[in-house]
């Protein structure tokens, strides 16, 4: 019997919808090259892509601002992913003890998000009203990419951890498109290349 290859996949990877608003459409080509490559490749690998739960747009809506991962450090943003992440890692480890009908490759999120990514995070003291704030450049030119998972797949990691599912976690990321390319040869960590850390471009 053939082995069905499943991969676990950020919402937006299959929605992009459920984005928050964008505006540097540089960065947004070079991801949304990369999603559909890694999408259609996956579709003619037979691969099956299981979506997980937007925690940012479940508790949000489609209206909200940009956020950064100081601000989901909390422990109601963390309880509300922990919520939603209990049905996947149910049908993870359901898939992980059929290993004769199953190859489960792991986990994709993406990199630079508040609460998806899983290299790279983007943090900065945002917070607070707007109004009659005349320090935003200052606060905004603060706004940095770094090497740590966001909420989201932080909670994902500790879940998997905790439960004693051994699976990779990888990000989707433009600068480094063969990280989650390579998981549909099913190596588990890919070719990471090296990354400058950046201001985050928002």
């Amino acid at each position: 019997m053939v082995k069905q290859k499943i991969l676990f996949v950020a919402h937006c990877v299959l929605n992009t919808a459920s984005k928050v608003v964008m505006y540097n459409n540089e960065e947004i080509a070079q991801e949304e090259a990369l999603r559909r490559r890694f999408v259609h490749a996956a579709l003619d690998s037979g691969v099956q892509l299981i979506q997980l739960p937007c925690p940012e747009f479940t508790l949000y809506g489609s209206k909200r601002w940009g956020h950064t991962s100081d601000q989901f450090d909390n422990p109601f943003f963390r309880r509300h992913c922990r919520k939603l992440l209990k049905r996947p890692l149910d049908e993870a480890a359901a898939y992980l003890a059929d290993p004769e009908r199953f190859e489960l490759l792991g986990f994709v999120g993406i990199d630079g998000s508040p609460s998806c990514g899983v290299d790279y995070t983007c943090t900065g003291p945002w917070g607070g009203n707007l109004t009659s704030r005349n320090d935003l450049p200052a606060v905004l030119s603060q706004v940095t990419l770094i090497p740590m998972a966001g909420i989201f797949f932080d909670e994902v990691k500790k879940l998997l951890a905790k439960r004693g599912l051994i699976l990779s976690c990888t990000g989707l990321f433009a600068p480094e498109p063969d990280k989650v390319m390579s998981l549909l040869c099913g190596r588990e960590n890919g070719s990471k290349q090296k990354t400058t850390i950046k201001r985050f471009n928002s």
